[in-house]
């Protein structure tokens, strides 16, 4: 099961960082999800027993798989839960909720900037850090934003005739296609 290179811990951080819930929607996320703690335990069981990584190369290959496989489906459930969460709010607090998520974005933005001058690990571990809450953010957005269209979509035509019947009775307007109007 081993690869050919010697895996460390920090090899565990390639790709995004597990994705932040929001607490809201956590309830609905995690139902069911495998939360990896059987092999974060083997791992660390491992790494306490042989004290270094190389003798530990198995463990880590099978967390960061299970790692990789829960974070995608975390991400794919939090991008469907504000897609569902767009449709069946109020539009005024979906746009609210899209602004407050643009605003985020934003800010995690101007840290990203900040961050790109701290240098070595702990510049790396706060820009990998924030670049995956960054990415989450946006696709957050896109999903309320997509919800959003589909909702204008999905909704009934506003009725273009505003008098009412009896107005067309009495002769003031004209009467639809179809309809005979007798004086």
């Amino acid at each position: 099961m081993a690869e050919e290179t010697i895996l460390t811990g920090d090899d565990l951080m390639m790709g995004p960082p597990s994705p932040m819930i929001p607490p809201e929607l956590a309830s609905h996320v995690l139902d069911g999800i495998e939360t990896c703690s059987s092999s974060l335990r083997r791992l660390f069981h491992c790494l306490h027993v042989n004290d270094i990584e190389p003798f530990c190369q198995d463990h880590i290959i099978l967390y960061r798989r299970c790692s990789e496989q829960r974070d995608a489906e975390v991400r794919k459930r939090i991008q469907d839960a504000e897609k569902t969460l767009a449709l069946t709010m109020p539009e005024t607090d979906a746009r609210e909720r899209l602004a407050q998520l643009k605003t985020e974005a934003e800010v995690l933005e101007r840290r990203m900037i900040l961050a790109s001058g701290i240098e070595g690990v702990d510049g790396f571990r706060q820009r990998w850090s924030m670049h995956g809450r960054l990415y989450d953010t946006n696709k957050r957005i896109e999903c309320i934003a997509s919800g959003l269209e589909s909702r204008v979509k999905h909704e009934p035509p506003q009725e273009q005739h505003s008098r009412s019947w009896w107005n067309w009775r009495s002769g003031s307007g004209s009467a639809p296609k179809g309809d005979v109007v007798s004086n």
